[in-house]
């Protein structure tokens, strides 16, 4: 047992140290989502299962704090009403749980930032679609491959396969995106 506990701790450390490959792209979407809340927009965060709680985590970072004491940031995540879900699930498609949301609340100059461990999330993709056609600013955080990266203006893609894996490096990409912001925003 001990073994199989030291294998995934060596296997997340290797994601993790392969993460600096993606600086570039997580700079980019703290840029991104930092001029927009400066200019009065918000950043929407959606996922499924795993992602989904993420998706609420982050939110949750920015609305209430991160490190520090401070103003409120305009942070939603989509994937936490569920009557709103369930309704577009079943008289539409649970494709569109999230393009719905974003048509209902998103504004030009807002950020969407779907998530997505395989980045082929099918209501992810649409609702990165949805968001581009409506002037929102999009980004993908993934896994390796996927159609997500071709559809965002900025993928954040970490580098591994596995799905407890990317989880791992998506959530410290996460914090480290708040602490950004909130340093911007103090």
């Amino acid at each position: 047992m001990e073994e199989k506990i030291r294998h995934a701790i060596d296997e997340s450390i290797a994601v993790h140290n392969r993460l600096y490959d993606v600086i570039p792209q997580v700079r980019t979407a703290a840029e991104m989502m930092t001029q927009c809340i400066a200019a009065g927009g918000k950043v929407m965060f959606a996922g499924n299962g795993g992602s989904a709680a993420d998706a609420q985590h982050l939110a949750a970072e920015l609305v209430n704090k991160f490190l520090r004491q401070r103003s409120p940031l305009p942070g939603l995540a989509l994937s936490t009403d569920t009557s709103v879900l369930t309704a577009i699930g079943n008289d539409f498609s649970f494709d569109e749980v999230f393009s719905k949301q974003i048509q209902a609340l998103g504004r030009k100059g807002d950020v969407f930032l779907g998530i997505s461990t395989s980045g082929n999330s099918a209501n992810i993709i649409k609702a990165l679609s949805v968001a581009r056609g409506m002037g929102l600013s999009t980004i993908a955080l993934t896994g390796q491959g996927g159609r997500m990266g071709e559809m965002a203006d900025c993928t954040i893609a970490v580098p591994s396969g596995l799905t407890p894996r990317v989880q791992e490096a998506h959530i410290l990409i996460g914090h480290i995106l708040c602490e950004i912001i909130e340093e911007a925003h103090a």
